[in-house]
């Protein structure tokens, strides 16, 4: 009896056999055994009782903590050029505006080209940028309209500020030349003092020492007129300079006269301040 039931117990303990595989799920593992390996992407297996195959599950990486990026040095020049634009803008609006309101014959008049000369700037500081946006857009028509308002209101505005830059050159110009110096001042008692001794010998009629007094009148008031015209020249230092500047750089090859440099600046003076709507566009469009 005890025989039977210590075999009865042996029997129970012994291990289950192992089952065998289907040729079919051996198939089936051959083919998820032939799969590549996906990128980034583990294969996790399991075994259970029956020792199947769990199916591949696919393991996102871990975030990777990216170091922070400062901001680009290039976003200076978009914030640069839209203040040169904005100050270039206002410089413009009060040149033409101060110019407009000299032109008219009353108070009314003057105001009313005033608000003329600062609408003008306006559109010729806001309107490049309103079209090139619309180009962009496909609006071509509405563009080439907004171009065409541009180019009118720039025209406008460079005449107005020839007409500022020019008459305020001139005032300083002519307030510089007309001022006195000593050598002027000497000329001028020279030839009072010449003159009270011809009108002295001339008077009792013309003779030999009349005629000297009256060559003498003449050589001091060619000496006053040299000296008034060195003054005139150095009115206007900055052209004097430059006209000597390019004479030494070329060797003397370029002589320009003093009228060039007064034209080439005077249109500058009148161009700058009307190409701040060209600025503030190519400042929108770099800030992108």
């Amino acid at each position: 009896m005890a025989d039977e039931t210590s075999a009865s117990i042996i029997a129970l303990h012994q291990p289950r056999p192992k089952r065998a595989r289907a040729p079919a799920k051996r198939a089936k593992r051959g083919k998820k055994a032939s799969i590549p390996a996906l990128p980034l992407v583990e294969q996790v297996t399991a075994t259970s009782e029956s020792d199947d195959v769990m199916p591949l599950i696919p393991v996102l990486p871990s975030p990777v903590a990216l170091p922070a990026i400062a901001p680009s040095r290039l976003r200076v020049a978009p914030i640069l050029l839209t203040a040169s634009a904005l100050a270039l803008g206002g410089v413009g609006m009060t040149m033409n505006g101060w110019f407009a309101r000299s032109l008219g014959s009353s108070d009314i008049a003057g105001w009313l080209f005033l608000a003329i000369g600062v609408a003008a700037d306006l559109i010729a500081l806001v309107v490049p940028s309103c079209a090139a946006r619309l180009w962009q857009g496909r609006q071509r028509a509405i563009s080439l309209a907004g171009w065409a308002v541009w180019a009118m209101t720039f025209v406008f505005a460079v005449t107005a500020g020839i007409g500022f830059a020019s008459t305020n050159i001139a005032d300083v110009t002519l307030a510089r030349a007309s001022r006195t110096t000593p050598a002027i001042q000497a000329a001028h008692d020279a030839l009072a003092d010449a003159m009270a001794a011809r009108d002295r010998e001339c008077k009792g009629g013309v003779g030999k020492f009349c005629r000297e007094r009256e060559a003498a009148v003449n050589e001091r008031r060619q000496a006053l007129d040299t000296a008034m015209r060195s003054v005139e020249q150095r009115a206007d230092p900055q052209t004097d300079a430059a006209i000597r500047i390019v004479a030494w750089a070329t060797h003397g090859v370029l002589k320009p006269t003093g009228d060039d440099f007064a034209m080439l600046r005077l249109v500058l003076l009148a161009l700058l301040p009307q190409i701040g709507g060209i600025l503030l566009m190519v400042g929108r469009s770099t800030s992108r």
